[in-house]
This record gives C-alpha cells, structure tokens and sequence, in this order.
C-alpha cells in the first residue's frame, strides 16, 4: 500500500540520513519514478524532504526533522514481542537492556495493537538450544564484543578440537553469531574468512589497530560463506545402510546432516538409507544404534564398526573378569 510505502521511505531517511534514490527504489522494490512520486507525496503533506541529485546526492530529511510516528501495524506489532533466542540477550548482558525496551514500545504502539502484542509474549516462546545438549560452557563475550563494536583487531589463544595446545591468530572482527545456543565468532584471518567457537577462546585481546575487513564484505555475507563450507563439505565414503522402522525416526534425527537422500521405505521392516562420511572413523556414530542399524556397504565401514563393536566387547569381558580392574567392585 502506498501510505505504508511512505511511512518505509520516512522511517527509512529518519535512520539512514541521505538515500540515493535508486537504493530507496531497490529496497522498496519499486521503480525509481515511483520514488520521486512519493517524495512530492511527502512533502505536499507537509515533511521537509528534498532530493539533491548528482553524483553524491540522494533524498534527505530536513536536518534535525524527527518524528515519533511508529507506523506498526498489529503483526508487526506482535512480531515485535516473539523474541527469538532469549538466552542470547542474557550472554550479551543485554537482559535488562531487553525489558526496558520492550516496555518502552509497549508504551510506544498504538492503544489498539498493545493487548496483541503482550498476548504474544506470554503465548510465544523461542528455544533455540538443543535438546540434551548438556551442559554449556561458560562463554566471556565481553572481550569479542568490545572488539565488534569498536571495529579493532583481535589477537586470541584458541584451542581447536581434538588439539592439546592452544595456537594465537590475530583476527579482523566482522560480528558474533549464534547458532543452536552456540556462539562463534565471524573473522577475517588474512584477508579470509573464519568461524571460531566463542568457548574454544582462551584468551582475547583488544588491539589498537583498526580493523581490515574485506570491501563491501558485511557480517552476513561472511558468515554465509561460512555455513555453507560447513553444511557442504563434501563427504568421502558414501555409505549404504537399512534401519529397523522403529528407529527411523530417531535415526533421522540423529543423521540428519549426513544423509544424502531421503531413506527409501518399501513399507516392511526394515528401511535403506544412505549416507556421506569424511573418513571410515566417523561412521562409528551408527553404533549408537545398536542392532537397530545395519551398514549394507561399503565393506570398510562394517568392518570398521566390528572392530569397535569387538573392542568394546571385550573391555566390558575383561573388567567382569578382573575385579581389580572393576572400579565399581568391592573388596
């Protein structure tokens, strides 16, 4: 609708100051003839708009023009109050920041649309940890954000997975992403992209130089590069397994960032599924399943879980045994 249209350009030039018309146009997604139209809209209503053209011009606000119109209707209104990743707020020391917020829109939205939205805060919650996650990590963010927002360069202690000692990178900060109740850190390391889990960091440090991001390059533009080298790895063992029907859905769940298409169901007993693994190790994960779970091929793979499948056999065999070595028998 036009009127909501120009409210977006009001609200639009209020945060952003001077807009070139083109950008205004490709984020309203109209032409940029029906921008100019709208601009003489405004200020037949009387808001002190004007467009200057030429190469750094663009459509402005009078200087110091404020207006406290809200303009939200009543879903934008009660999307405003389904907090996604509450826990996120409370990690970035921002919950009191959060209430009194809130309470100040509340006070804000049209009389109409209030009781809309308190009824979505009390009826919407947003989980965004796992389930059986375990127990977290402390996670000291204040050090990242500080980086962050003050654009500086970080130096880190950082401890990979699956390594003893800890290695020191000097990062350029783009930003800090939660995923999953996780939170990483999005950084440039010599002009390329990284991800480090914010628990993994030992240490940080605030530098006094500026921070050298990439032109043009914004937090979401890398962490997306990111996710997809992540989600897209190529696997290297393509493996051929059946699942007993009760367990299917579990093991869904379990495999879904590994499963390569959807498990084919003939409607007996037994399900075939295939999967994608890095190497032969890491299908050991099937044996979570117990006999719930059978590897068709490769034989790698099977010959690989029968030997854990042994081993694991055999330390419980021998600890039965050996009472000495039975930490829970007793004397």
């Amino acid at each position: 609708m036009k009127s909501d249209r120009l409210l977006s350009i009001l609200l639009l030039l209020q945060t952003c100051g001077r807009v070139p018309a083109p950008e205004l146009a490709d984020r309203l997604d109209v032409s940029v003839r029906t921008i100019y139209r709208d601009i003489e809209a405004l200020s037949a209503a009387g808001v002190p708009v004007y467009a200057e053209r030429g190469r750094h011009g663009g459509i402005e606000l009078l200087a110091g023009f404020r207006t406290d119109v809200t303009g939200l209707t009543a879903d934008e209104s009660r999307a405003l109050f389904v907090l996604a990743a509450q826990g996120a707020h409370a990690a970035l020391g921002l919950d009191a920041a959060l209430g009194s917020a809130l309470r100040k829109v509340m006070a804000a939205l049209p009389a109409p649309h209030r009781p809309a939205a308190d009824v979505a805060s009390r009826r919407i919650l947003v989980d965004a940890t796992r389930w059986q996650g375990g127990p977290q990590a402390a996670v000291d963010l204040g050090v990242l954000q500080d980086a962050v927002f003050s654009d500086r360069r970080l130096r880190l202690r950082y401890r990979h997975s699956g390594e003893q000692e800890n290695r020191t990178y000097t990062v350029d900060p783009y930003g800090l992403v939660a995923k999953a109740g996780v939170w990483y850190l999005v950084a440039d390391r010599r002009a390329k992209p990284r991800l480090f889990r914010a628990d993994r960091v030992r240490s940080a440090a605030v530098l006094a130089d500026a921070v050298r991001r990439r032109p043009g390059v914004e937090l979401a533009d890398a962490w997306e590069v990111l996710r997809r080298q992540v989600e897209e790895r190529p696997g290297g063992i393509d493996v051929v397994v059946r699942v007993r029907r009760d367990r299917l859905d579990l093991f869904r769940r379990m495999t879904a960032g590994r499963l390569t298409e959807s498990p084919e169901d003939d409607g007996g007993d037994w399900v075939t599924a295939r999967l994608s693994y890095g190497v032969v190790a890491e299908a050991r994960q099937l044996l979570a399943f117990s006999d719930r779970v059978e590897v068709l091929s490769p034989p790698e793979v099977r010959e690989e879980l029968a030997r854990a499948a042994a081993s694991v056999t055999d330390l419980y065999q021998r600890v039965g045994r050996d009472p000495e070595e039975n930490p829970s028998s007793e004397a």
